[in-house]
């Protein structure tokens, strides 16, 4: 939805002042996007008061005044759930923020002093901070927009896994019996389309990532309607040219097409209207429960970071392209959960998660794009412990898991580089999922979001 004019100009107006950031918080599926966000306001609203916010050094100086949420920018889009979020975390016992289902946003406005002062510097200055969330899902669909349905198709083939296979037997099984040049016939194509649909959702719920169409895993306003329903062809053996010449009634075009449309219709307004919008961005992954999964799982993760990480358009900032062409200028990237380990791991995360994204990161770098790997649990919960056993001190957790059985564990090592095969036959990396930890205070507790937040938005309050 288009906005005012009057807002379109004043928004155009701070971009040029530099008081306005857009940033991206993404995630795939269960990394913790939505604890990410609520934390984060959390933290700014309480900035200075209740929040502990020690490696951010505008809230250490004093100097950050707090937070306050603003009319949403634009009118036709849903509000962050940041009350029923923190409603659910107060609650006995406390719960996790119900997932996101569709699109929101939250515009915040923070309030500081300027570290130095001058003629031209106003003895309290603000930063409009746009925060925007959506469905990890629905974030699988930008690589598609680097493929054709033929392309797509093939690389749908590579996912060759064992234990993924078994996940879609019966769909594959059906679909290597058709016949591309045949004519479509839109009660098989309906038919086959959701059980595609339901082997993905085995597969999301069996702890894989790389999964698309994401529209398929939620499909929100689109349930039932012929855009969702098309499915890969991975057991393509004639050419491109010869698939592409049949014609427009046969089995290949119309599931063609109707991947074009989903590009054209669903996919491109998606990247359009939101993530090429966007100034800085941090990259959520839980790298600990893909380890927790086992190899095949893991490595579909690092495929599915591998492709999403291009879809982003990386590239220093000029006026010119603050105003009409944003560009993500800093970049962080964050393995979550980090209070599922013990404080003697958090190192190994980061390392691992560097190892997990080595590529992309040398990409960025080499285009002298600021970025950060760190790890960090934006709402904890559990405690960090020591237990003695015949005289030695060993690190442990204490946490209450989903079920609410009070625990005491030692989750296991993790390794520093990525697995190796006697990795996956000796680990006993296990950890529980975790409820939050109660807290008295009005601020979350959290594991380095101060370290974060001053990444993504300390150079803005300087």
């Amino acid at each position: 939805m288009r906005q005012p004019l009057s807002r379109e100009l004043s928004n155009l107006l701070e971009r040029g002042r530099d008081r306005q950031l857009r940033l991206a918080v993404t995630g795939l599926s269960q990394a913790g996007k939505t604890a990410f966000l609520t934390s984060l306001v959390n933290q700014l609203r309480h900035a200075g008061v209740e929040a502990r916010l020690d490696l951010l050094p505008a809230a250490r100086e004093g100097r950050l005044l707090g937070a306050q949420r603003l009319n949403q920018p634009d009118l036709g889009v849903p509000r962050f759930p940041y009350d029923p979020g923190m409603a659910a975390l107060r609650d006995t016992p406390p719960r996790w923020p119900e997932p996101t289902r569709g699109i929101s946003e939250l515009r915040l406005q923070l309030r500081y002093r300027p570290a130095r002062s001058g003629w031209l510097t106003p003895e309290i200055a603000h930063l409009t901070l746009d925060l925007f969330d959506y469905p990890g899902e629905w974030l699988l669909d930008l690589p598609l927009l680097q493929h054709d349905f033929y392309s797509w198709s093939q690389a749908q083939a590579l996912h060759e896994g064992e234990q993924r296979r078994g996940l879609f037997s019966e769909w594959l099984a059906a679909v290597e019996l058709l016949d591309p040049a045949s004519e479509a016939d839109e009660s098989q194509l309906a038919a086959l389309a959701d059980d595609y649909a339901q082997g993905l959702r085995r597969a999301k719920q069996a702890g894989f990532s790389d999964l698309q169409p994401g529209r398929f895993l939620l499909p929100g306003e689109l349930e039932g309607a012929p855009v969702l329903q098309f499915f890969p062809l991975p057991q393509l053996t004639a050419s491109k040219a010869a698939l592409e010449a049949l014609p427009a009634n046969s089995l290949y075009a119309t599931l063609a097409a109707r991947f074009r449309y989903y590009q054209q219709q669903v996919v491109k307004p998606f990247y359009r209207d939101h993530f090429r919008r966007f100034d800085r961005q941090i990259v959520l992954v839980d790298v600990l429960g893909a380890l927790n999964a086992g190899p095949e799982r893991f490595e579909d993760l690092s495929q599915a970071l591998r492709q999403l990480m291009h879809s982003f358009d990386y590239g220093k900032r000029s006026l010119l392209t603050r105003l009409f062409a944003p560009k993500i200028d800093r970049l962080a990237i964050a393995a979550t959960k980090a209070d599922h380990v013990t404080p003697d791991q958090h190192g190994h995360v980061v390392q691992l998660l560097e190892a997990l994204l080595a590529e992309p990161l040398k990409d960025l770098r080499f285009a002298n794009v600021p970025v950060k790997a760190l790890s960090l649990a934006a709402i904890r919960a559990t405690e960090a412990r020591e237990v003695v056993h015949e005289g030695k001190r060993s690190p442990a957790l204490r946490g209450t898991t989903l079920e609410g059985e009070d625990v005491l564990v030692y989750p296991g090592d993790v390794p520093a580089r990525l697995p190796t095969g006697s990795f996956w036959q000796q680990q006993g990396f296990d950890f529980p999922g975790f409820r939050p930890m109660e807290s008295t205070s009005e601020a979350l507790d959290h594991i380095r979001m101060d370290a974060a937040i001053d990444w993504l938005i300390g150079d803005k309050l300087a």
